[in-house]
C-alpha cells in the first residue's frame, strides 16, 4: 500500500464562487475587484484567477509587474483590467506589453509614465493611491489635489486609498480616513474611488465607494480575524502521519530538548514543517485535527516534520491525513495561536506542497 508521503493544500473553487458573492451581495452597487497578489495569496493564482472571472470579477490587483504578467497569461484572451500595486518603477514597454496599469504612488511616477508613452497624445490611464493615513504608499492628499489641476489627470481612472485599521472596527482613524477620501471626489470627478479590502468591507457604506479589494475574505478567513457565516473555507492543509512512537515519561521531543513530556505520550510524527509553511512560532500552541479531535503541537515545529500528542487515540496510524487547517480547523484561530494573522499562514504554504483543486476553474478544469 502506498502512503500519502507529503502536504496537500486543497482549494475549494465553490466556496471561493461563494465567498465572491456573498461580499458582492456586501458591497452593494460596488464592483469587487479581487486582490490575487502572492500567488493569489498561495493558493495558486491561475485556477483562482480564472473561476472568479467566470464569476463576474474584471478588474483585478496584484503588487508586482511579474505577478500581473503571469496572470495576464493565466486568464488567456479574457479582457481584464489588471492593476500593479507596486507603481510605475520604468518598465513602461513591459506594463504596456502586457496591458497593465499602474497604481501611481508618487509625483516623479505620474510624470516618467507620461513620458513612456510611444506618443505625446498617447493615453497613459493609470490608478492613483493616496495616503490617508497609514503612511505607507502613495500620494499625499495635498499632492493628489496639486495633481488634479495638471493635465496628467485626465488619465487617472482610479483613485484608492487603504486602510490601516480595518481589523479594529471601531478605530477613530477608519473614519478619518473615509472622510479624507470622499473629500477628493470633486477633484477628481471622472475617476471612481476605492478604500476598503477584505475588512474594510464590512465597516458600513461609507468605506465601500465605487470599488472595493477584497483579497483574504475571498479565500475564507472572516473580517477582522474572525470566523463569519457569509465566508466560507476555501483552502484545507493536511499531512500525512509518518510514524507513530511512543515517549515515556521525562523524555524529551524534538530539537533542543524543550519539550519534557510529564507522563507517558503517544506521538504522531507528521510529514510537514517549516519548509511547507508551518509556522515554527507555531509549536508552543499549534494543533492539527486528527481521530476526530483537536490535537496539540509538541516540541519544535522542524523543516519537515512537527510531532502531535496522540495520546489515547486508537485510531491514528501511519498514513492517516492531519488537518493543520480548513474545515475543522479555523485559519483565524490557526493564526492566532502562531502569534500571527491568517494572510501570513496562507502566504508562507510553500511551492513543493501538492495543490488540489475542488471543482470547476471557469475553463471545465477540475
Amino acid at each position: 500500500m502506498t502512503l500519502p508521503s507529503a502536504p496537500e493544500l486543497r482549494v475549494d473553487l465553490d466556496a471561493l464562487a461563494a465567498n465572491f458573492a456573498a461580499l458582492q451581495r456586501r458591497a452593494g452597487a460596488a464592483e469587487v475587484a479581487p486582490v490575487l497578489k502572492a500567488d493569489a495569496y498561495g493558493l495558486g493564482q491561475g485556477p483562482v484567477a480564472r473561476r472568479l472571472w467566470h464569476e463576474g470579477a474584471r478588474r483585478f490587483f496584484v503588487a508586482r509587474r511579474s505577478e500581473g504578467e503571469a496572470l495576464r497569461s493565466d486568464l488567456g484572451p479574457r479582457t481584464a483590467e489588471i492593476f500593479i500595486l507596486d507603481g510605475y518603477l520604468g518598465d513602461g514597454p513591459a506594463l504596456r506589453a502586457a496591458a497593465l496599469t499602474p497604481v501611481i504612488n508618487t509625483q516623479e511616477q505620474i510624470a516618467a509614465w507620461r513620458a513612456s508613452a510611444p506618443a505625446q497624445d498617447h493615453p497613459s490611464p493609470f490608478a492613483l493611491q493616496v495616503d490617508t493615513g497609514l503612511n505607507r504608499l502613495g500620494l499625499t492628499v495635498a499632492e493628489a489635489l496639486s495633481l488634479a489641476e495638471t493635465p496628467e489627470a485626465r488619465d487617472c481612472q482610479l483613485v484608492l486609498s487603504h486602510l490601516a485599521c480595518a481589523d479594529t472596527p471601531d478605530h477613530p482613524l477608519n473614519a478619518r480616513q473615509a472622510r479624507a477620501l470622499a473629500a477628493l471626489r470633486p477633484a477628481f470627478p471622472k475617476a471612481r474611488f476605492s478604500l476598503a479590502a477584505s475588512s474594510g468591507i464590512f465597516l458600513g457604506d461609507d468605506f465601500r465607494f465605487d470599488m472595493v479589494r477584497p483579497g483574504v475574505a475571498l479565500f475564507g478567513v472572516g473580517p477582522f480575524e474572525t470566523p463569519h457565516p457569509e465566508i466560507r473555507p476555501v483552502a484545507r492543509l493536511t499531512a500525512p502521519v509518518l510514524q507513530i512512537r511512543h515517549v515515556a515519561e521525562g523524555d524529551t521531543i524534538g530539537y533542543g530538548a524543550g519539550f519534557i513530556a510529564p507522563h507517558a505520550l503517544k506521538i504522531a510524527l507528521v510529514g510537514a514543517g517549516y519548509a511547507d509553511g508551518v509556522l515554527r512560532s507555531s509549536g508552543a500552541n499549534g494543533y492539527g485535527f486528527v481521530g476526530g479531535e483537536r490535537r496539540p503541537f509538541v516540541g519544535r515545529v522542524s523543516m519537515d516534520i512537527l510531532a502531535l500528542d496522540v495520546t489515547g487515540l486508537s485510531d491514528v496510524h501511519p498514513g492517516d491525513c492531519v488537518e493543520l487547517f480548513g474545515d475543522h480547523l479555523r485559519l483565524e484561530d490557526v493564526a492566532r495561536a502562531a502569534n500571527t494573522i491568517s494572510y501570513e499562514i496562507l502566504s508562507r504554504i510553500a511551492p513543493r506542497v501538492t495543490r488540489t483543486y475542488l471543482g470547476d476553474d471557469g475553463d471545465g478544469r477540475p
